[in-house]
């Protein structure tokens, strides 16, 4: 069996193209232009990279950025009053405060603090209350993006047994609700789920998301399953040098899995294009458009 790789990045460009022209579009006919800050606080490396990319496909977008970089040693008071700013600010539609943040701070009393509309990473005890009962909510971007995936390669997901490896809030448990309204059967599986290797074969969508490097193996697919990894993991070369894999052995999955997200170049695309629509979506909420 030929294992196909999902493009991930092409999908995100020709949703990015989208987008624009949805904005463009937004700000001809009703005047308005959605808005995203970004709040770093710190100078995480990885967390850098990161923002700086946001801003440059913001922009690009048509959208407006707001950066506001703080330094590691801010009170969390001093954060929590940026965010009551940009929940005010009606320039702001969205508002992403960068995470991890750091120890002196309590990222849920951060988060708990942002308006639900402007939440566009979904994470809010409201949009994920919203998203578990079947209401519209702001959804967070990575398993936005891997549903997204889903429908464009396979149709409807009516009736498939899907498994999601990984019980987090910002992926694992956010993917279950979303397949379920796709009418799949969902099981969230994860590190204490007996013969896990079993329940991952009995999936024909197999979502891993617990960043772990590799601990899905090519056994545990069953053949001709979609597997979405979402794991971004850096492990050490033999020349010293470190190389990005996933949370699923991707060369064991070949000639098993019907398709599968390569990494790098599958889910992670996905995300900040995800966060552009969701930029969007609140844009025109909060405008009633």
């Amino acid at each position: 069996m030929e294992t196909k790789p999902i493009d991930g990045k092409a999908f995100a460009a020709g949703l990015r193209a989208r987008i624009a022209d949805e904005v463009a579009a937004l700000k001809r006919d009703h005047g308005l232009t959605p808005g995203l800050a970004v709040v770093l606080v710190g100078e995480d490396p990885a967390s850098q990279v990161y923002v700086r990319n946001k801003a440059a496909q913001t922009a690009e977008a048509g959208m407006a950025s707001f950066e506001h970089k703080l330094p590691v040693d801010t009170a969390e008071a001093d954060l929590l009053a940026l965010v009551a700013r940009l929940n005010a600010d009606p320039a702001v539609h969205g508002i992403l405060v960068q995470l991890p943040l750091p120890a002196h701070m309590d990222a849920t009393k951060v988060i708990a603090a942002l308006d639900p509309a402007k939440d566009v990473d979904g994470f809010h005890v409201v949009n994920a209350g919203r998203l578990a009962v079947g209401l519209d909510a702001l959804v967070p971007c990575t398993p936005l993006g891997c549903v997204m995936l889903l429908k464009h390669h396979l149709g409807k997901l009516a009736g498939l047994n899907a498994v999601v490896v990984g019980r987090s809030n910002i992926v694992g448990k956010p993917a279950a609700q979303l397949l379920l309204r796709e009418d799949c059967t969902v099981t969230i599986a994860h590190s204490r789920t007996r013969d896990l290797p079993g329940v991952c074969r009995q999936a024909d969508i197999l979502i891993a998301a617990v960043g772990r490097p590799e601990m899905v193996r090519g056994d545990w697919i069953k053949p001709g399953a979609t597997v979405i990894d979402v794991g971004i993991n850096r492990i050490p070369k033999d020349d010293g040098k470190t190389r990005l894999v996933g949370d699923v052995a991707y060369q064991e999955a070949q000639g098993i899995a019907g398709l599968i997200t390569p990494v790098p170049g599958g889910v992670g695309p996905m995300t900040i294009a995800c966060l552009l629509q969701n930029t969007l979506t609140a844009a025109r909420r909060q405008a009633g458009v």
